[in-house]
């Protein structure tokens, strides 16, 4: 069986499905070598391909919008350029602007009297060598240079396997790091799953991956054959709480925005609200409304982004025939009968939803909003611990019931009274927890992350473990030192 496969830098013709592993192995020595080779790896260096990154994409965004608007079918041209541009740009601007800073030793204490006694600690932050990036088709520009800013910042060479779900941007971005980076830099593989599954399967230093919980552990356990250490960064069901002071009319034009964002095809999209029981029906129609109203009815629909291909659209379709099925109440936008396509599918305000219906056992992704009902903040501090720990927790209102749901509930991050911004912090973490992922991304901690941070010691002038007899034959003064730093 041959599949094609094209790598940036490289030009080669199908290759048989065996063969795919040792085609990445050879671009993986060849990089490791590359790496070693050019060690130490200066601030000037990295700040160069930083540059090199952030110019080809400034140099061909209007490529990267068709491209983007190709594989969506319907995708406009600012959410494109401000959901998966812009946080690419600045994630490699931050990154470029604070690399040097990050690169210093840390400077430690020795344990005491080391230091009295000349002893000196550090810890080096070193590249880890050839990091390997799998991508989502969600965000396709963002998950591919966001993880990349922290990679080359770090000092690495990088492998990355875009999706094969939008193929043109796939396809484009092989092609333009191909023409700024040299193969030894950075190479992208394209592909099928078997791409994806060779991929996996390399020694890399170090796997980044953004998509679903069941390839993630695919992909954790296929990293684990070589002891790949793996950042995952995953989804799940982003919870939102409407606090008792929360104006329901503003939060419902958040939530709408925020949902309809990518056509909810976000992994930190407001997966489910909770809101106080005697606003539910207030929350319903204001969401809806909200809805016509950033919507308005028009043929065609242009603002809407479409639903990424077939499978996902019945995927979501399946889910709201089996809420209906068990009695739950749905709602859609007045202007569906308009903009009924292949690709597109609005909003659905979904109410009396039960845990046994699909949407509530798994991540939506997609334009449907369940909205449950609350009594008190234990009852919804209860359900969202019992289940896996979300992505995100979404709080709106500024009561002293968000503290306690903050203290109480374990998320990959917390926003209040705004939706999906916290992502685009550089100067923040991101990253989940549990089931939402493992490891974090985003300005120093993406650096951290992919650098492994070197323990040096080095003694001073005086033989400590002479000083203390602590050689065999061991003395009195050693045995006393013993004694002394076991006591209570």
């Amino acid at each position: 069986m041959d599949i094609s496969m094209n790598i940036s830098g490289l030009h080669l013709p199908p290759v048989a499905k065996q063969d795919i592993s040792e085609v990445m192995a050879d671009v993986l020595a060849q990089q490791r070598a590359a790496f070693m080779a050019g060690l130490p790896v200066s601030k000037a260096v990295r700040q160069d391909r930083l540059s090199r990154a952030i110019d080809l994409l400034l140099d061909h965004r209007e490529e990267f919008i068709a491209a983007l608007t190709q594989d969506y079918g319907q995708r406009t041209e600012e959410v494109s350029l401000f959901a998966d541009m812009v946080p690419a740009v600045q994630a490699l601007k931050y990154a470029r602007k604070h690399v040097g800073s990050w690169m210093k030793k840390d400077r430690r204490s020795p344990t005491f009297p080391l230091g009295l006694l000349g002893s000196k600690a550090w810890v080096d932050h070193k590249p880890k060598g050839v990091v390997g990036i799998i991508s989502p088709w969600n965000f396709p520009l963002g998950m591919v240079f966001c993880p990349l800013a922290g990679a080359l910042a770090a000092g690495n060479r990088v492998m990355i396997k875009p999706s094969e779900h939008v193929p043109a941007t796939s396809e484009l971005t092989r092609k333009l790091i191909g023409e700024y980076f040299s193969v030894d830099e950075i190479a992208v593989f394209t592909g099928g799953i078997e791409v994806s599954e060779a991929f996996a399967r390399q020694k890399l230093d170090h796997i980044f991956y953004t998509g679903s919980g069941a390839v993630g552990r695919m992909v954790m356990a296929a990293a684990a054959e070589n002891l790949v250490p793996v950042t995952l960064e995953l989804g799940g069901k982003s919870p939102t709480v409407i606090l008792p002071d929360c104006d329901i009319e503003a939060a419902a034009l958040k939530i709408v925005s925020a949902k309809m964002t990518n056509a909810g095809q976000i992994c930190v999209a407001p997966d489910y609200v909770f809101v106080p029981k005697d606003k539910l029906p207030q929350l319903r129609d204001a969401l809806l409304k909200c809805a016509d109203e950033i919507y308005p009815e028009q043929v065609g629909a242009p603002d809407y982004t479409a639903i990424i291909n077939a499978r996902q659209k019945d995927r979501l379709i399946g889910y709201i025939a089996d809420a209906r099925g068990k009695g739950a109440d749905v709602k859609t936008a007045k202007s569906y009968s308009a903009a009924r396509s292949d690709t597109i599918l609005l909003f659905h305000v979904i109410s009396d939803v039960t845990d046994d219906m699909t949407m509530m056992q798994a991540e939506i992704f997609g334009p449907l909003l369940p909205i449950m009902p609350y009594e008190t903040m234990d009852d919804v501090i209860a359900y969202i611990t019992a289940r896996p720990r979300p992505l995100a927790l979404y709080i709106l209102g500024r009561g002293l019931e968000g503290l306690q749901l903050q203290e109480k509930i374990i998320a990959g991050g917390v926003a209040y009274d705004e939706f999906l911004l916290h992502v685009g912090q550089e100067d923040l973490p991101f990253g989940g927890t549990g089931a939402s992922g493992m490891g974090n991304y985003h300005g120093r901690e993406g650096f951290q992350t992919f650098s492994h941070s070197m323990s040096v010691f080095k003694r001073g002038p005086f033989d400590i473990m002479g000083l203390l007899q602590g050689r065999p034959p061991f003395g009195s003064r050693f045995r006393a030192y013993i004694r002394q730093e076991l006591k209570k």
